[in-house]
């Protein structure tokens, strides 16, 4: 997890470079996506620390702006939001033998399974702590990733009814995960529909009560595809106002973190200098250097060498030299640069620095990859945090009782 600091927003906190999540663009962006839900629930998918954001701070954002419940790939994610006094609803996809689902079962986490192997897990937890565990039954509709074949549907279905009527679990949801909603129009789209469909079918006609919350949109779908919005929508990066379908526009997100550093040292230097490990960039003037104390130890792709821009002195440069564990040079030319002036990565652009989507770009790859290297050596330091205390949840019901 990353370091998580609080401050107002007019506050500067002095470390050599820190994560600014602006908790009022994240309300924001799940507002919005509540409302192209079209009264569908909300689940925002906080795993990996919120997608480099910050796991508590920004789960409670989205919980204060209509989100429903919230998405963790580990069971470990979900107790630390638990520890952090989240009480809403979290569902937790990625489990493998040996996790903590006693825990799990104690802390009122919803739990996917998509083998009867891991249902039997579950149904020894629930028997060891004596809670009834809610669970989503995953069926794989053409990802060939997680999830049951359709194939093998029928028999995870049995397995779970025969748990619920023992008291071990209810079924909570029913599940799958798009491979190609973020490419529109592609083919695999009606497809993986068609066989969710289907799938849903077979698990009406075998008894599965109709109060199961169907869900398959990621923030591509719950944008694009109405059709695939059903009970509820799984935003993921969209949350964090970065757009799930770039060459389709920002869809009105406001992009939350943004990223800066301040200079460790500036200097002049000879035309010809050499600079950073094998001298991939050389000088072509006399010309100021400026030392950003950020490297690959902290998130920044080593693909950024002469690549990525950052916004220093009111003006974008582009990295000069080889990106090190600990640092990076910025070639500033004649502009006037210290020690301890401020240097913007990436933000949302307002100022003119770079986008996370324009690093991503540069870089061949996707947001999601940027945000979420930004290592735990730099803060997450939080503006537009709110004081309110999420509603009291009742003690941990007991067994027969749904969690």
């Amino acid at each position: 997890m990353s370091l998580q600091i609080a401050v107002d927003a007019k506050d500067q906190v002095r470390t050599p470079a820190e994560a600014r999540v602006d908790l009022a663009a994240i309300r924001h962006n799940v507002g919005l996506l509540a409302e192209r839900a079209s009264g569908a629930d909300v689940m925002v998918a906080v795993k990996a620390d919120a997608y480099g954001h910050g796991l508590v701070p920004c789960g409670k954002a989205a919980l204060e702006a209509g989100a429903t419940r919230l998405g963790t790939a580990f069971v470990r994610e979900a107790l630390a939001l638990r520890a952090g006094g989240v009480t809403a609803p979290i569902l937790s996809w990625l489990i493998t033998p040996g996790e903590p689902l006693e825990e799990a079962a104690l802390q009122g986490v919803e739990l996917s399974a998509n083998a009867p192997w891991l249902l039997d897990d579950i149904v020894a937890a629930a028997g060891r702590t004596g809670r009834t565990v809610r669970v989503h039954l995953k069926v794989d509709t053409g990802m060939s990733r997680g999830g049951a074949p359709l194939a093998e549907w029928a028999a995870l279905i049995e397995a779970a009814l025969a748990a619920r009527a023992e008291g071990a679990i209810e079924i909570a949801g029913m599940w799958s995960h798009f491979a190609c909603a973020d490419i529109p129009g592609h083919p695999s789209i009606g497809a993986q529909l068609a066989v969710f469909d289907e799938a849903l079918r077979i698990a009406d006609g075998m008894g599965v009560p109709s109060d199961a919350i169907r869900h398959i949109a990621n923030s591509a779908a719950a944008f694009t595809l109405p059709q695939a919005r059903y009970d509820m929508v799984r935003p993921g990066i969209a949350a964090y106002g970065l757009s799930p379908i770039p060459e389709m526009g920002g869809f009105g997100l406001r992009p939350a973190m943004t990223l800066v550093a301040r200079l460790a040292q500036a200097k002049r230097v000879a035309a010809g200098s050499g600079v950073s490990y094998g001298h991939l960039y050389v000088t072509e003037r006399e010309t100021t250097l400026a030392l950003v104390p950020l490297g690959y130890a902290d998130g920044i792709m080593r693909t950024a060498t002469n690549q990525a821009e950052v916004l220093i002195a009111g003006r974008r440069r582009r990295i000069a030299g080889r990106v090190c564990m600990d640092q990076f040079v910025v070639d500033a030319g004649d502009n006037r640069v210290s020690e301890g002036d401020e240097v913007i990565l990436f933000g949302p652009g307002t100022r003119g620095e770079a986008t996370c989507q324009e690093w991503a770009d540069s870089l061949g790859t996707i947001t999601h990859e940027i945000v979420t290297r930004i290592g735990s050596r730099v803060p997450r330091v939080y503006a537009g945090e709110r004081d309110q205390v999420e509603p009291a949840r009742s003690a941990p019901p007991s067994r027969g009782e749904q969690v």
